[in-house]
């Protein structure tokens, strides 16, 4: 009989995190890194990898690689695939992470509906969701390798549910359609792939609720009087899943989409 400690331990194998530096990215590296985890971190050219890797090396005794890509470029991610390929390194996780967020000064992506642009629209769609697509399927031989195989999507609330315009009344923030879609996609091809690359790779989504990154005081207020919790999510609230989803704690776990969002949908 497995014992909980030996089912969370990942040491041996390697996870592929796209958009590392991020936030959760960072969070996410830092579970896997310290259940013994090595790993692949990837995020856009003049990315800076020296904090992370600093607070892994810190720590445990793994392997970081780092590997620029820019996942809105199809060429740049066919780099990446030849790189992990050629490398003959084993690749046990992948954690589609990676988002296309935009700016709210991004022409055609906050605005009405009329003025949303369709060459917005189709870069979100194309880092969200044609990205994650590709790599899942250039890197499934590689998964199947062990029969641990486990692929993580970053999805979002907002994949599931129509935004509540009143939340971002009188700031700058907005919920554009393309973000909404490109997050749905991903929600509907993680339950595909799980069906698809079965039994030896699982697949499950993570849709994460609201992150507080110093939004307008008047939005926090409003998201918060709305989450069953009482708060924003901060970025270490999503350490527990990613532990559970990367790891044999989740051995009979495929095809689910886990809401971390203090029970906002509800």
């Amino acid at each position: 009989m497995k014992k909980i400690v030996d089912l969370m331990n990942l040491k041996g194998r390697r996870a592929l995190i796209t958009g590392a530096t991020g936030g959760i990215g960072k969070e996410i590296a830092l579970t896997i890194a310290e259940l013994g985890g090595d790993l692949i971190l990837v995020d856009r050219p003049n990315s800076s990898y020296d904090s992370i890797k600093k607070s892994i090396s810190d720590n445990w005794n793994v392997t970081v690689e780092c590997v620029d890509c820019d996942l809105e470029d199809k060429n740049s991610r066919i780099g990446l695939i030849k790189e992990v390929i050629k490398s003959n390194v084993n690749l046990d996780i992948l954690v589609n992470n990676a988002a296309f967020v935009g700016e709210s000064n991004l022409e055609g992506w906050v605005e009405e509906f009329n003025k949303q642009s369709v060459t917005t629209w189709n870069r979100a769609l194309e880092v969200n969701l044609t990205a994650p697509f590709h790599l899942c399927q250039a890197f499934t031989p590689l998964l199947k390798k062990n029969a641990t195989g486990s692929i993580i999507n970053i999805a979002s609330i907002y994949g599931t549910n129509a935004p509540d315009y009143s939340l971002y009344k009188g700031t700058s923030m907005g919920n554009p359609a393309g973000y909404s879609a490109s997050k749905g996609g991903l929600i509907q091809l993680t339950r595909w792939l799980s069906t698809t690359i079965s039994p030896n790779v699982r697949v499950n989504a993570i849709s994460p609720g609201g992150v507080f990154r110093n939004q307008p005081h008047k939005f926090v207020e409003r998201y918060e009087k709305n989450t069953p919790l009482g708060r924003m999510a901060t970025e270490e609230d999503f350490k527990g899943i990613i532990a559970y989803l990367s790891s044999d704690l989740s051995a009979y776990v495929t095809g689910q989409n886990f809401f971390i969002d203090g029970g906002w949908t509800v």
